[in-house]
């Protein structure tokens, strides 16, 4: 008997018949944004990395004179993620043919941005202007890279660095206003792993440092690049463009 779409099987957020395993390797990617976005408010001062609605709103603060919100940060921020963003179109444009391919090549990259931020958070002192302001740009960077890649592979509810449509899509396709429920188990659970992220890393940062956050992420990158390598040479349904 066939499910019905307010009813989804446990493991559609790991894989399905549409996109493959591609929801398994978004959810590892939405664990990392509360990750980096721990680091980035709680230690490179009150800015976001992966969430650009918040850096708006923080520079609106800041441009009003608030303090501990700072102009040239939140303009790092936001200039690193529009440039991760146009990296991320521009392999699109070019392997966007291939979803698994394009995931790989693009996994890498992000491997090679976070792996230049922890590099700089070891050799460094991130409290630092001089530091915090090149790990705020190599993160919003590399986060600008992924929601562009999210965006070009088009699994519903799974954009990796912002909630406000998945909790949207939970109120308003409720039964509650009539809906059916569509996605709901991937929606509830894209929102946990993104609080867990953030908790995790939270608890991460303030007692060992910076450094061990962005080591806890790029070891979770490269685990996915490690599987994305082999969606790069699938030939299954799911990875056309």
């Amino acid at each position: 008997m066939q499910q019905s779409p307010s009813t989804p099987h446990p493991a559609m957020f790991w894989r399905d018949e549409q996109h493959g395993p591609l929801p398994g390797f978004l959810l590892v990617l939405t664990f990392i944004t509360g990750l980096v976005d721990a680091v980035s408010y709680l230690k490179l001062g009150h800015v976001f990395v992966a969430n650009m609605t918040g850096n708006v709103i923080f520079l609106g603060f800041a441009v009003a004179g608030v303090l501990d919100f700072s102009v040239a940060a939140t303009l790092c921020a936001v200039g690193g993620f529009l440039t991760g963003g146009v990296i991320g179109g521009r392999l699109g444009t070019h392997l966007g043919g291939h979803r698994g391919r394009y995931l790989a090549i693009a996994t890498y990259a992000k491997c090679a941005l976070i792996a230049g931020a922890f590099g700089v958070a070891v050799t460094t002192d991130p409290a630092r202007l001089a530091a915090s302001y090149p790990l705020i740009v190599l993160l919003a960077c590399a986060m600008g890279l992924q929601n562009s890649v999210a965006r070009r592979l088009g699994v519903p509810d799974l954009t990796t660095t912002v909630l406000t449509m998945t909790l949207t899509g939970i109120a308003a396709d409720s039964t509650l206003a009539g809906g059916s429920n569509p996605h709901l188990l991937r929606r509830i659970v894209a929102t946990v792993t993104m609080l867990i992220g953030a908790g995790v890393g939270a608890v991460i940062v303030l007692d060992y440092g910076v450094g061990a956050v962005l080591g806890v992420a790029l070891v979770l990158q490269i685990t996915n690049g490690l599987a994305a390598h082999r969606a790069a040479s699938s030939n299954a349904p799911w990875t056309g463009g």
